[in-house]
This record gives C-alpha cells, structure tokens and sequence, in this order.
C-alpha cells in the first residue's frame, strides 16, 4: 500500500491524491517541486529556490503554502532560513496511485507487456 499524504482513515487516498493533482496544476508549482527534487533530500533554503525558479516573494510563499498542505514539501527553520525540501515518499506515493491498477482489467502488470501484434 502506498502512502498519499496526510491520510486518515475516514479520508478515501482519491481525496488526497486529488488535491495533491491540483497542487501540481500550476506551472510554477510543479517547476518548484521538480527543483526541489532535484535538489535532493537536503533541499534548498527558501530564497535560492525562489531564484532557481524564478518566482520570489508572496507568489512564492503563496505556492509553497499549496505544496506543503498537500504534504508534498517540507519545510524547516535552520536558524534564520528556512529550507524546502520534496517529501519523496508522498510524490513516489502519488505515483504509485497512478500506475497500480495499470492494466487491472487484463489481468494485471504483467499483461502490459503483451502487444496487439503479437
């Protein structure tokens, strides 16, 4: 079973797989997050993500602010910076929400291999 964020159990994993989706609908928010994985798991302190990507101030913050209630970034105080980092856990969940079914109907993953052709 895969973990997508901050689920309880009277919260269905379509809810929150939802509004992680949503989160990621924006450009800025997903050239964000894609820094931030890039960045790896130390992250990067605030201000140079907002350099990085091109987007600083309250827009910043404002996609931030979507990208951490989601549970998709983290954020924490090292003194007077904060650092951002991806929850790579909750985006390899989110992924695996999207391919487990794959091919369910034909008998699983192991059917996706098969081609029409032969």
């Amino acid at each position: 079973m895969y973990r997508i964020m901050k689920q309880t159990p009277d919260t269905p994993v379509l809810t929150f797989a939802a509004a992680a989706f949503s989160a990621l609908g924006s450009e800025q928010r997903l050239s964000i997050l894609r820094r931030l994985v890039r960045a790896g798991p130390a992250g990067l302190p605030i201000g140079q993500l907002g350099e990085d990507v091109g987007v600083t101030g309250s827009v910043l913050t404002h996609h931030l602010k979507q990208l951490v209630s989601t549970g998709l970034v983290r954020q924490v105080r090292d003194g007077r910076r904060i650092l951002c980092s991806v929850d790579h856990e909750q985006v390899e969940g989110l992924s695996r929400f999207l391919v487990e079914e794959c091919c369910a109907d034909r008998g699983g993953h192991d059917q996706q291999k098969e081609t029409p052709h032969g």
